[in-house]
């Protein structure tokens, strides 16, 4: 649609020509119009010369406005040109900002995630710092609570941290945090303790010592190795001071008593060994006296009794007199230990008891499965001698039969010697082991054999035990280290 519209004039001052055109846009819905106003300076030419032919001036309109129709449509195609290019931008812009939107939305979202991990990361460091304060007021009302001194020093030897209770032992005060601890004077007589730190860093071992102080307290001092537990590395070392002052002062009087008793025993020992010489000097010319009684014949049949009663009396005494200085020596550790074998010392023994065997037709079986031991002679052969012995004396109306065995198990060498006697109560387990106790006055002894044998096997580092069932026999069970 064009429209053109000539020779307008205005009332006053100007005449115009006005033309209208409609304007092809692409991407557009709405329609558009161009409206042009010029202003019509051949009309006024024409005004002026009026004596000019109409159909000229027409033509010469015409082509006025065709150039200038001409040069408008020129114009009005470089806008459109223009117009087109500025909307393709436009789209393009607006795809970018349509995308760069999104990367926006994106982003957003990511920071969002974000600042959730961030909002539990910051919950998790305050729980963690809540935990470390926590563990830090703990360590602070250890430290203030803790009766021992402690001092943590790093591998640079400087002091990190210390307890209330070391400021007595090493003088120390807050400041000196950070501080070398060689540069620290210490209330310690002995000065080890910087020496001990650099051996522990070096070695990484624990080192004690018992250190006193120039007012007179007694520490134990231990340097342990400070290790991370993030690397397991060692980063340092940590003195802790202990007070013994108490258990040394105990410890002084405890010499002091050993020394005392030490001397005590000494005394019995020369007590019982002149005692032992003594009585047995007199004893033997008892015997002997009593021997030429007995070779003469004697008319009163009770003299001969009481000459009996005497001659038995005599022989225990001298027993008993034997066996007191074999605790003595047991004592005194005197007795000296050789390479014994079993067979041989049981051999020994029932040769000794022979009479009593024969007597009470008893029966003795060995199962030797360890047949070497380090031990005293004397004191081995007591051990069998007094278990053996026993296993016929509390024997019951059948025959005896007595088992020697012996065997080791891991570390120690196990000597049993069962029987098949009378057997025991609870309550005589418990009085065979004391010294004079005996369960049968009608039985000969003097209640001192197993008393010396439980001395014998606990001076050697062991124990014996017995399992025994009256009626049906005894069984005991001797275990000594190898």
């Amino acid at each position: 649609m064009n429209i053109q519209l000539n020779s307008i004039v205005l009332s006053n001052l100007v005449t115009v020509s006005l033309s209208v055109q409609r304007l092809k846009i692409k991407n557009s819905s709405e329609p558009l119009y161009m409206v042009v106003f010029r202003e019509d300076r051949l009309y006024h030419k024409t005004k002026q010369a009026s004596g000019l032919d109409e159909k000229i001036y027409l033509d010469q309109y015409t082509l006025l406005l065709e150039e200038e129709m001409n040069e408008l449509k020129e114009k009005l195609q470089a806008t459109y040109k223009q117009l087109e290019a500025s909307n393709d931008n436009m789209q393009s812009y607006v795809e970018e900002l349509h995308s760069a939107n999104e990367e926006m939305q994106s982003t957003n979202e990511e920071m969002q995630s974000v600042n959730e991990e961030l909002q539990t990361v910051n919950a998790d460091y305050q729980l963690k710092n809540r935990q470390l304060l926590d563990l830090n007021d703990d360590l602070n009302n250890y430290f203030r609570s803790n009766q021992n001194g402690q001092v943590f020093v790093n591998a640079d030897l400087l002091v990190m941290k210390f307890s209330p209770a070391s400021v007595g032992i090493v003088n120390l005060v807050p400041a000196d945090i950070g501080r070398s601890i060689t540069d620290i004077a210490m209330n310690i007589k002995s000065e080890t303790i910087i020496g001990d730190i650099e051996q522990v860093l070096l070695n990484g071992e624990r080192i004690t010592r018992e250190l006193e102080t120039k007012n007179r307290t007694w520490y134990q001092v231990t340097t342990t190795p400070y290790v991370a537990s993030s690397d397991a590395q060692q980063n340092g070392a940590i003195i802790t001071f202990n007070d013994i002052t108490m258990l040394k002062e105990i410890q002084r009087e405890l010499d002091k008593r050993n020394n005392s008793l030490m001397h005590i025993n000494d005394d019995l020992n020369n007590f019982v060994s002149t005692a032992s010489h003594d009585l047995l000097a007199p004893l033997g010319n008892i015997e002997m006296s009593i021997a030429v009684m007995n070779s003469l014949k004697v008319a009163d049949p009770e003299l001969e009794e009481f000459l009996y009663v005497i001659n038995h009396s005599i022989k225990k005494f001298r027993a008993l007199i034997g066996e007191i200085s074999t605790i003595a020596k047991i004592e005194n550790d005197a007795l000296p230990k050789e390479r014994l074998d079993f067979e041989e010392i049981v051999t020994n023994v029932e040769w000794s008891l022979e009479d009593k065997i024969k007597q009470n037709r008893a029966i003795t079986r060995k199962d030797i499965q360890v047949a070497k031991i380090n031990f005293s002679r004397k004191n081995l052969r007591s051990i069998i001698y007094n278990l053996i012995s026993n296993a016929i004396k509390f024997r019951s109306a059948q025959r005896p039969i007595i088992t020697i065995r012996t065997c080791q198990v891991n570390e120690n060498l196990i000597l049993s010697v069962e029987d098949s006697g009378v057997g025991m109560s609870e309550e005589g387990i418990k009085m065979i082991w004391g010294m004079y106790h005996r369960l049968d006055h009608d039985i000969e002894g003097q209640g001192i054999g197993m008393f010396l044998t439980k001395k014998i096997v606990s001076s050697a580092g062991g124990h014996i035990t017995v399992d025994s069932i009256p009626g049906k026999g005894s069984k005991f069970i001797v275990t000594i280290p190898v």
